[in-house]
């Protein structure tokens, strides 16, 4: 195998394997920063040995000895041997010489670890964006310049931002565990959040030259999937999966041949991905199942909770076969359930689009202008995007002209802004028109 060859192997390897490492690792030196530098020590030596050597035949396991091994000189090297023994107490048998015994604290409960690290990565005492780089670099096995690219700042910038996450965890003193009771409760969500966060990214990006950017989807989906896993009583996080795969299911149909995008009812169905699909549909339906638990044995009558919710309005354009075939009724019913568990202006604004779906461009235009002096959404760029739409259904030209002039202005995307200025350069056009019409009437 050329070093090339052996390079790239190692990669893959390590986006496959990082998150075991430094979970394992973080369990036994109670600091996620030190686990990583233990797992990324291993990494070099890898890179050293196996140009050389060959790549071993169970890479994966190679790289668990190697950290190891970093792991038991590091902590004879900094003399916290005895501290650990009594911090640890039974979770570490020692050997003859008085050395952890490692290889049994790494391999064993490896789902209990990434579950501890992924609740570490995303605890409240990190800001949002904070949680997401940490994820993202934990977890997601992404590089520095990766993600800096993928959240378009420096790298300098994203690197100083992981280190401070990490040093805010080791002075925060978080332990290294998942929570219990009301506290897992309000941590799944953060969990939660921040997968959803760096999907949505990825689908819809905020700014640059990209429109969407599917590796960071494809991250968002992996992490959902083993947090499912390693959860799998919980609906929410099934509800997220089926988010996710079912919008994912679209990201092929969402750009056009020159990286426009191309909106819902525009898409070429054809080339949405079915096998999402499917998973996306089984994922909620074990959502609505353990829903449907609690409903009747815990809270009868319970509502469903948001990522559930958004599923199944997913669900419902993914089972449309064409966009006439859209059952916007529901949607619109959906999206009155989804304010009452989860409110805000953003919800209220789909499901004015929703309603104009189902009931006409008029009576959805009542509900976004209602919407139209709320000062979350001042800055909002599809807000005006939205009364554009349904100015221009309503014939309403030279306002619609104006409204998707303004959503260029507070988009942050190109693609999107583009996409704007064409609609409102269409909507001047068919104001000029109707102009015309009325001086020829004249």
């Amino acid at each position: 195998m050329s070093a090339s060859d052996a390079h790239r192997t190692i990669e893959t390897v390590w986006r496959m394997e990082a998150p075991r490492l430094i979970a394992g690792l973080a369990r036994i030196v109670r600091d996620v920063g030190r686990a990583e530098e233990l797992a990324q020590d291993a990494l070099v030596v890898a890179l050293k040995q196996w140009p050389e050597e060959g790549v071993p035949r169970n890479p994966g396991a190679w790289l668990m000895q190697a950290a190891k091994h970093r792991a038991i000189d590091s902590l004879r090297r900094d003399r916290l041997l005895a501290r650990k023994h009594q911090e640890l107490g039974h979770d570490i048998e020692t050997d003859g010489n008085g050395a952890p015994d490692l290889d049994a604290a790494l391999d064993d409960d490896v789902g209990d670890d990434l579950l501890r690290l992924v609740f570490t990565a995303c605890h409240p005492v990190l800001s949002t964006e904070a949680r997401l780089a940490l994820t993202l670099k934990l977890l997601g096995g992404l590089t520095t310049e990766e993600i800096a690219r993928a959240f378009l700042v420096p790298e300098p910038t994203m690197a100083q931002r992981i280190v401070r996450a990490k040093k805010a965890l080791s002075d925060a003193k978080v332990p290294f565990e998942v929570p219990h009771g009301a506290e897992l409760t309000e941590r799944l969500s953060s969990v939660l959040e921040v997968v959803y966060l760096i999907f949505n990214e990825g689908y819809a990006a905020t700014a640059g030259n990209d429109w969407v950017r599917p590796a960071l989807c494809e991250e968002a989906l992996r992490l959902g999937r083993i947090l499912a896993g390693l959860s799998p009583q919980e609906p929410e996080v099934h509800g997220l999966v089926a988010l996710m795969e079912l919008q994912a299911s679209r990201l092929r149909a969402r750009i056009g041949p020159d990286g426009e995008p191309v909106l819902l009812l525009d898409q070429n169905r054809a080339r949405w991905d079915h096998l999402l699909i499917g998973r996306g549909l089984k994922a909620l339906e074990r959502a609505q199942s353990l829903q449907g638990q609690i409903s009747r044995d815990d809270a009868p009558g319970a509502l469903p909770g948001p990522y559930l919710l958004q599923a199944a309005l997913a669900a419902c354009h993914a089972r449309a076969r064409t966009a006439a075939e859209t059952d916007w009724a529901r949607i619109a019913a959906l999206y009155g359930v989804l304010a009452r568990v989860s409110p805000s202006p953003v919800v209220e604004l789909n499901r004015a689009v929703a309603v104009s779906m189902a009931e006409g461009p008029a009576a959805g235009l009542v509900l976004v202008e209602a919407l139209m002096s709320e000062p979350a959404l001042k800055r909002y760029h599809l807000l005006p995007a939205v009364h554009g739409d349904l100015l221009a259904k309503l014939g309403r030209h030279s306002e619609a002209q104006a409204a998707f002039t303004l959503g260029a202005e507070l988009t942050k995307n190109q693609r999107e802004r583009e996409l704007m200025l064409a609609r409102a350069q269409t909507a001047r056009e068919a104001a000029a028109r109707d102009g015309l019409d009325h001086s020829c009437s004249d």
